[in-house]
């Protein structure tokens, strides 16, 4: 019974605040909501050492569904080591985001509803994690996406806070009808939407075709491909990326709990729970993996022009993003997770310590605007550069093992694609600790830039948000040594093992059967044994991007100047985010509103309301003004139209009983 409680108790928190937060007060809701998901974080870490290390995945019944026909769907919850560790990830930063929202929301009227919404989106992100059939994710995914809308937009008051949450959701709803379409396609193919019966039926499904307006494709690579556009859109991978720096619009703790560890994973968890399928859809994989490799590059670009501290961390979210991606695409499913856990650590530290930042600056965002207040706010500062080192993959702080890992086993995959990859994924490396490094020194170092009324209230934080950053900072620090044999394995030999001998093989004791990898793909294994210069280059490309920021905006200030006005046209294409806005705004929104402006000015207002009912009130009303003309008051008038009506029923009735013949 204790188990349900990982997954219900935000739920029932969720409740309690959203129904009896107004009459308990503030308070009330602070302390339930926070209760109730650091309770399923304790549990979900009981569930770790008893799913993961003891390998003993569970299987919860939750209630009957839906039944009609032959078609049924029950509500499980599927405890795998899979499932246990998206629930740590997601329970555990979901607490800390819980807490410090006590002290970054303290002054905001609405504290109650913002509590609620937190653990709403919890409790739909937990459902997707734990869900044992494709109708059950689907559920899950979608009260992601209203949980986000909501959170996105919880300042309703401002216009851009609704932009920012309708342009989610409607950029999701693309990748969702995606994932819609997959849903299907699977039930199709399989004839089922159980997990178990998918995978299990995975290797005697990879070479059936699917015949689609006469027209031969490979049936797994349509499905996989469907998902992807699901995990595309929620993911923020670029073409469906767009939604994701406006999200800061959002307070700070729900950047934080969206774009660390909970939503933009989505995902991943998505491709990584079905990778025996994407195992036999290799197509599918290579464009998985170009993807990422792509979403990486171009994000850290845009990254290196950003102004506004959260926009610059949002970035960096995509860009790590991308690197999860393709690590799937080469099929290294445990280095991605393992990505995946340690970037949620230090990914929501920057978040809360960027927050931090806002909050001591009068709620600044501008970095230009920042500076010098490193001896003010000391801990944040700490902090900040506790999360920027594990970012740029600095040894041995959590990224380093981890996106090391993902760029070994790209470069262990020799493939065309795959060292693509790599290199694209070096030249984001270079970028990010080059952003990093440009957000602290700008942020706080050299001349305070702020007016003297902003830099008089800047202090540090109270402990009910620096504890949730002192525990992030801990993950940030500490996960990836920690974690890296159960993710990585451990360095042996590796020999080619025949496809045709085991189609499937675990890819460790740590993930059980809940992923799964063929032999000659397992590229995590490989990743042991590549040359020392590929181990070794991203973190150089770290230092290397460390260096040039500090001598950019530190020794040399002048150089940013020179470099804009140099190479102008590369900067405004990475400043104005590659114009996929305009874009988009170009090719689609304007069409698309000058479309609907034509059908609903020339089609349903002059057309069918033209000539439906508007054009028979506008015949009544005619048909009345001349009738009425009859109606002066005369009797005389009144006489002559009586004979004439008279004298026309006379003519009628003689016509029609043939007294009159005209012919």
């Amino acid at each position: 019974m204790i188990y349900y409680m990982a997954v219900f108790a935000p739920l029932i928190a969720f409740l309690l605040a959203g129904l009896l937060g107004k009459k308990l007060g503030d308070a009330f809701s602070q302390v339930v909501t926070c209760a109730g998901v650091i309770l399923a974080a304790m549990i979900s870490v009981k569930l770790f050492f008893s799913v993961v290390l003891g390998m003993s995945p569970v299987t919860l019944p939750v209630t009957d569904w839906i039944s009609s026909g032959d078609f049924e769907a029950a509500w499980v919850l599927r405890l795998d080591q899979l499932a246990v560790i998206m629930m740590c990830v997601v329970n555990i930063v979901s607490a800390c985001v819980h807490v410090y929202s006590v002290g970054y929301m303290h002054h905001d009227e609405a504290k109650s509803r913002f509590m609620a919404y937190l653990s709403l989106f919890t409790f739909a992100m937990l459902m997707l994690v734990t869900s044992d059939n494709l109708l059950q994710l689907f559920f899950g995914w979608e009260g992601v996406g209203l949980a986000s809308y909501l959170l996105i937009g919880f300042w309703y008051h401002k216009p851009s806070a609704n932009a920012a949450s309708v342009k989610a959701f409607l950029v999701n709803r693309v990748g969702d009808l995606g994932l819609t379409l997959g849903i299907m396609t699977a039930f199709v193919i399989f004839g089922s939407i159980q997990f178990d019966d998918i995978f299990g039926a995975a290797a005697s499904k990879s070479t059936e075709m699917f015949t689609f307006f006469g027209y031969q494709f490979h049936a797994l690579t349509v499905l996989c491909l469907l998902l992807f556009v699901g995990a595309v859109g929620k993911s923020a991978q670029l073409g469906l990326h767009t939604w994701l720096p406006d999200a800061m619009e959002g307070p700070t703790p729900v950047s934080a709990l969206i774009h660390a560890a909970t939503m933009v994973t989505a995902g991943v968890f998505l491709v990584a729970r079905f990778s025996p399928v994407f195992e036999f859809a290799p197509d599918a994989l290579m464009v998985v993996c170009l993807f990422g490799a792509v979403t990486a590059f171009v994000a850290a670009t845009i990254g290196m022009t950003q102004f506004d501290i959260k926009r610059v961390i949002a970035y960096s979210t995509m860009s790590q993003l991308g690197y999860m991606f393709f690590a799937l695409g080469v099929s290294a499913y445990s280095a991605a997770m393992f990505h995946l856990v340690t970037h949620a650590f230090f990914k929501a530290l920057l978040f809360l310590g960027a927050g931090s930042v806002i909050h001591a600056m009068s709620n600044e965002q501008d970095m230009r605007k920042m500076g010098g207040i490193w001896k003010l706010i000391p801990f944040t500062y700490v902090v900040m550069w506790i999360g920027s080192l594990a970012l740029a993959g600095i040894p041995f702080f959590a990224g380093y093992y981890s996106k090391d890992l993902i760029l070994e086993s790209a470069w262990a995959s020799h493939s065309p694609v795959a060292h693509f990859a790599y290199w694209m994924g070096i030249a984001a490396a270079i970028m990010t600790a080059f952003y990093s490094w440009r957000l602290l020194i700008m942020t706080f170092h050299g001349k305070p830039r702020a007016d003297h009324h902003v830099m008089d209230h800047v202090h540090e934080s109270p402990p009910v948000m620096t504890v949730p950053l002192a525990i992030l900072a801990v993950g940030a620090l500490f996960s990836g040594a920690l974690l890296y044999g159960g993710f990585a394995g451990v360095p042996t030999e590796v020999t080619a093992v025949p496809v045709e001998s085991s189609p499937l093989i675990d890819k460790a004791a740590f993930f059980g059967k809940s992923i799964f990898v063929m032999p000659q793909n397992d590229s995590v294994a490989h990743a042991h044994h590549v040359e020392a210069w590929v181990k070794n280059l991203p973190t150089a490309m770290g230092v290397i991007g460390i260096f040039l920021a500090w001598l950019a905006y530190s020794k040399i200030p002048a150089i940013p100047a020179f470099f804009v006005r140099v190479f102008r046209p590369l900067h405004t294409l990475f400043f104005h985010k590659w114009f996929f806005d305009e874009i988009y705004d170009a090719l689609i929104v304007k069409p698309t509103v000058a479309l609907g402006k034509g059908l609903w000015i020339g089609g349903d207002k002059a057309l069918i309301d033209g000539l439906g009912p508007d054009g028979f009130a506008a015949l009544s009303r005619k048909i009345g003004q001349i009738v009425s003309k009859f109606q002066s008051g005369y009797v005389y008038q009144y006489a002559f139209v009586m004979m004439i009506g008279l004298l026309a029923l006379v003519s009628w009735i003689a016509y029609v009983t043939g007294i009159l013949n005209f012919n």
